[in-house]
């Protein structure tokens, strides 16, 4: 089963929610979100990275930056910005851009069941990112973003939302990025939580780092609650709930600072020797097993070329995992992407123009346009109990920050 549970969010009033929405706290650069705060006072990264808020060059100690956190929060909040529910409720959220649309649910869900494997998932966390958040977490005493989670639909589910969205949404709103945001607030929410009672399971699509900080700050705040009870809100972590029919994957592209010592001429020797090379024009691969490289102010194209000796598991068929194992590992020492300060991720959504930008400004020698990894491919990891290489998925729309806050 899968519980969803209502709860009392703490949101912006309607005629400020367009401006106090914001991206996820870890997809833009530190001058990004002091350009975005510098531009709008509301903007919610005021609270997810308050760091931005510094003066360039300061160097604040990390309980100067969750107390400005923390103040910030107070401040939407005694100014009337922000507002707590006052009764638990679910909502029906909405995004849609020009070819894309997407539906899902936002609720919270059980940490117990994210410990038991029934909210599964598929990347590794870093322990300093996990810590950072957890630190985060209990100084605002909020879950201050959504996990965004991804089903398998049924009919009923489908049915249930289909009418809520028939009614008066409490918003309704474009941004900046041209992805429509409309919410949808639930007060009969029996429905809805008996019809999730009926889903296997849940799936982390994209915030891993976020629903391992929420268990880790649970921990940190039973071990200080001597009546702990399990009922308390810390034990659920909020979420978007989405079915994956609906979900968008873009490819999560690679650069590397460096050829590890070849000259370019070794390099595409060495690739040719697992991958049919060619010039070519186009910057995105059109299938999987295929891959473009920008290098010297030129595209290639690559085509896998090697028969696996039997039938490749589910981890070792991903085109990330071919990248990895044939390219990045063995001829440009990448071992091992988590740590390996070498190599960068960059997220489909800014464009194979941001790859050829960080090449020819000399940010990276060479760069890797891939094919999207798809949501078969990561329920089939996640139900194997497997890990993904990292930077597997970039889903895009994003889901907002500074709309649906958890407060534990």
């Amino acid at each position: 089963m899968s519980i969803i549970k209502p709860f009392r969010a703490l949101r912006p009033v309607p005629e400020k929610a367009k401006m106090t929405a914001c991206v996820p706290y870890d997809v833009v650069y530190d001058d990004e979100a002091r350009e975005y705060i510098r531009k709008n006072p509301l903007n919610f990264l005021r609270v997810t990275r308050p760091e931005a808020e510094f003066a360039e060059g300061a160097n604040p100690s990390v309980e100067e930056i969750f107390a400005k956190a923390k103040e910030n929060l107070q401040k939407f909040i005694d100014d009337e910005i922000f507002a707590c529910e006052a009764e638990p409720c679910l909502y029906i959220y909405r995004l849609t851009a020009e070819t894309h649309s997407q539906t899902g649910i936002v609720a919270c869900c059980s940490l117990d069941e994210y410990e038991l494997g029934l909210i599964k998932k598929h990347e590794k966390t870093r322990p300093d990112k996990v810590e950072d958040r957890t630190a985060h977490m209990l100084a605002v005493r909020a879950q201050t973003g959504l996990i965004f989670l991804a089903f398998r639909n049924t009919d009923r589910i489908r049915k249930l939302i289909s009418e809520i969205t028939n009614t008066e949404p409490i918003y309704d709103f474009p941004c900046p990025q041209g992805v429509r945001q409309i919410v949808w607030r639930v007060l009969l929410t029996d429905d809805l939580t008996d019809a999730f009672a009926k889903v296997p399971a849940l799936y982390v699509a994209d915030g891993h780092h976020r629903i391992e900080s929420a268990n880790l700050a649970r921990k940190k705040l039973i071990a200080q609650n001597a009546e702990h009870s399990g009922a308390e809100d810390y034990n659920f972590v909020v979420a978007g709930v989405f079915p994956s029919e609906d979900l968008r994957i873009l490819a999560y592209n690679r650069v590397v600072k460096d050829l590890n010592g070849l000259t370019e001429a070794e390099f595409f020797e060495r690739i040719g020797e697992n991958f049919v090379v060619a010039e070519t024009a186009e910057k995105e691969p059109s299938e999987r097993g295929n891959f473009c490289l920008y290098l010297g102010g030129k595209w290639f194209h690559l085509r896998f070329a090697v028969n696996f000796p039997g039938e490749p598991d589910a981890i070792e068929n991903l085109d990330v995992s071919i990248l990895q194992n044939y390219i990045l590992q063995p001829i440009l020492d990448i071992d091992d992407p988590r740590t390996n300060t070498r190599i960068a991720f960059v997220g489909g959504a800014r464009g194979t123009e941001e790859l050829e930008k960080m090449v020819d400004e000399g940010n990276a020698k060479v760069a890797f346009s891939m094919f999207p990894t798809t949501m078969d491919d990561l329920f089939a990891v996640s139900d194997m109990g497997k890990i993904m290489p990292p930077k597997s998925t970039w889903f895009e729309p994003k889901l907002k920050d500074g709309l649906l806050v958890h407060l534990i």
